[in-house]
């Protein structure tokens, strides 16, 4: 295991307070297994999570790098769902209002399979240039004006001169987040007109919403707005915008390079985020005994249960009660992660179509978000099974 550390890894105050310890996780939720066996023996780490009540981060001072491992079976894609294709359309919309991004340049900072780069430069006639180890370039598919580098993103990559650098879902996975911002804002320079987008997971949606199925290894960094603006400040950026977005589950932020060392940041506080950690412990033990509960209930009755979501949300779920939860099957409409098998209890991982086959009585949705769209899915195939959100 890795040492543990008692400096916050965002701001390095040495006041930061331990309150969860989860051990022998799996390391990579989202790099799923070819079989039963590699999904069961897949690597472990320990989760140890650390409160700073200077900057209001959250990190994982149990995190250890050298179990990280980012390659082609990274499989993160969300853009299946029809609820996510309309919030992404929506996000796009707006930046390329908010920065007028017409037959500009793009640069997309862990870019994944490339959905969101395809789209902005799809909605705004852009070019973009996408970075990412664990991109696959699909069969058969060409498009146009986009180009995508297996490598992750720094300064020698400065010469890509972008209108927009945008980052999603990448922060949160590296465990010293402000020296990365610092290389981002060296790469920069003085093209302080160049627009820069960031979007993290909401600390606050775990703490405050108890989505706790979100707490996982490779997320090391879980940020608050007041964190996150002290990380892009610091680095030498003005913040224009922070807030909640997709239901409270991310937070989204806009900034500019500075033409000072240290940026403008946004007046934020870190009281109430403090007070939700020192209720947390307790609220995480309820949830996790309210759905013990519910598994030796659905149990006695002899329910078939199927777990929906095949993202981090259903593998922590599904490892949390692998003892007790008698489920066979994980459901998920990604193509990709069908015929896979779940990281460290090996549910076999299906499509919809199957559950015409399995009749589940219940079906357990990890994301509220995605409740509708599956309540249709499952009316269109004649099943009439109870839905639980997880």
């Amino acid at each position: 295991m890795a040492s543990f550390t008692t400096t916050c890894t965002a701001c390095t105050a040495t006041d930061v307070t331990v309150f969860l310890e989860i051990t022998q996780v799996p390391v990579h939720c989202n790099v799923l297994w070819p079989t039963n066996k590699e999904a069961m023996n897949a690597p472990r780490g320990d989760i140890r999570l650390g409160f700073c009540r200077l900057c209001g981060h959250v990190m994982n001072l149990a995190f250890d790098p050298s179990l990280m491992e980012y390659t082609q079976a990274y499989e993160n894609s969300l853009h299946f769902s029809p609820s996510f294709q309309r919030f992404a359309e929506e996000l796009v919309k707006g930046l390329i209002t908010r920065h007028n991004l017409r037959n500009k340049d793009i640069v997309d900072i862990g870019c994944g399979k490339g959905d969101f780069l395809k789209l902005i430069c799809s909605r705004g006639q852009n070019r973009g240039w996408g970075f990412d180890p664990s991109y696959v370039p699909p069969a058969g598919e060409d498009t146009a004006g986009v180009t995508f580098i297996q490598e992750f993103y720094s300064e020698q990559h400065a010469a890509y001169k972008a209108d927009l650098i945008a980052c999603r879902h990448v922060l949160e996975h590296i465990q010293f987040p402000l020296p990365f911002m610092q290389r981002v804002r060296r790469s920069v320079g003085d093209r302080f007109a160049t627009g820069i987008y960031f979007e993290v997971p909401n600390v606050l949606y775990t703490l405050r919403d108890l989505g706790i199925w979100d707490i996982i290894h490779e997320h090391c960094s879980y940020f608050s707005a007041p964190s996150l603006t002290h990380v892009f400040s610091t680095a030498g950026f003005d913040v224009s915008s922070v807030g909640e977005m997709f239901g409270g589950q991310y937070l989204g932020i806009e900034a500019h390079a500075s033409r000072s060392p240290r940026g403008k940041a946004l007046d934020t506080s870190v009281a109430a985020i403090g007070s939700l950690v020192g209720a947390f412990a307790n609220n995480y033990d309820e949830k996790t005994s309210f759905w013990y509960e519910q598994f030796s209930t659905m149990k006695k009755e002899g329910k078939k249960v199927v777990v929906w979501g095949g993202g981090s949300k259903g593998v922590t779920f599904l490892n949390k009660f692998n003892n007790v939860s008698g489920v066979e099957y994980m459901i998920d409409i990604n193509p990709r992660k069908q015929g896979m098998f779940v990281p460290g209890t090996g549910q076999t991982i299906v499509g919809p179509e199957s559950l015409k086959f399995i009749n589940p009585d219940v079906v357990i949705v990890m994301n509220p978000l995605y409740k509708k769209e599956i309540e249709q899915q499952l009316q269109g195939l004649g099943l009439k099974s109870t839905i639980l959100a997880g």
